[in-house]
């Protein structure tokens, strides 16, 4: 769905559609105008029918009923003239947007749907906004569910999905789950969403993952939720918070955690290390501070043996 629907809302699709939807309208337009005439000449025939009936000698009946019932069948013409019109007014489709607000949508909409903090909510009212309908088929030849659907604007997509057999699962991997375990020590839900969508990571079903999608999947596998500690005294912290604590570089602490010196857990290639309180009051952690300390208390000063490369020109 995500695919597609931003596929179809882009500059040129918006274009296309707003194409598509003034030719509809000129159409319509078209055939109320036909209906208008039709009511014009059906108002025209009942007037004129009416006063042949005024103007008739009320004493000759036979002739004033024969007037009655064609002015009967003129009106009877006009009130089927003005039923269809309001019928037509009635089917037209009403634009969800204006034009300016569908150009904005279209321009901001990929940034505005893959962000973390996204609601879904917001999600599912622009997915009611621009989709029309969907209609969904089976092919049994080729296991597939074909899926149509019907935009808002005219354009119509076809997709296809693999049909799920019996037997079949799709839940999320087991590396994907333990990252999400791992996350969820140091980050919240939409945090945890946001990396995973980073590292291109999708759910069993090929989802993007969401706030939502996070919770779900951590209850279903008991992930506790984060929970900040008492008085900041976090039992697991990022790579910032444990160099700030240890007292040394952030880089300094990743790479002594890459060389296997300090414990540390790095689920995702593009995501935070994740460090333990009680590895880092380790032995190794301690020298490690130290031997920054040292540094800091003897830096390198050059040698007054040593001769300079360049020239005084004082």
């Amino acid at each position: 769905m995500e695919s597609a629907l931003l596929s179809v809302v882009q500059p040129a699709a918006v274009e296309a559609a707003r194409a598509a939807e003034a030719q509809a309208n000129t159409r319509r337009d078209e055939a109320r105008a036909a209906m208008v005439r039709d009511l014009e000449a059906a108002r025209f025939a009942a007037d004129r029918a009416f006063r042949q009936y005024d103007a008739a000698d009320p004493e000759n009946r036979l002739v004033t009923g024969e007037l009655e019932a064609r002015w009967n069948r003129a009106l009877a013409r006009v009130g089927a003239c003005e039923a269809r019109i309001a019928e037509h007014e009635a089917a037209t489709p009403r634009p969800a947007l204006a034009p300016a607000a569908l150009e904005t949508l279209a321009a901001d909409l990929r940034g505005i749907w893959s962000a973390p903090t996204t609601d879904a909510r917001l999600k599912k009212r622009i997915v009611r906004t621009v989709l029309h309908e969907a209609v969904a088929d089976l092919d049994e030849a080729r296991a597939e569910i074909v899926l149509t659907l019907h935009w808002v604007g005219g354009a119509h997509t076809e997709h296809r999905l693999p049909r799920r057999r019996r037997g079949q699962r799709t839940s999320t991997p087991a590396d994907v789950v333990e990252a999400v375990r791992a996350l969820a020590l140091i980050a919240r839900d939409d945090v945890i969403a946001g990396v995973l969508n980073r590292n291109g990571v999708r759910t069993g079903h090929g989802n993007r993952f969401t706030r939502e999608r996070v919770t779900a999947l951590r209850s279903h596998y008991r992930i506790p939720v984060f929970r900040a500690g008492a008085e900041g005294e976090e039992p697991w912290l990022n790579l910032s918070q444990a160099a700030a604590l240890v007292g040394v570089a952030a880089r300094t602490l990743r790479l002594a955690a890459e060389r296997g010196e300090v414990d540390a857990v790095h689920p995702l290639a593009d995501g935070p290390w994740v460090f333990s309180r009680a590895a880092l009051d380790s032995p190794a952690a301690r020298a490690l501070a130290q031997g920054t300390l040292n540094r800091s208390k003897h830096p390198a000063v050059p040698d007054p043996a040593q001769q300079s490369l360049f020239a005084s020109t004082a």
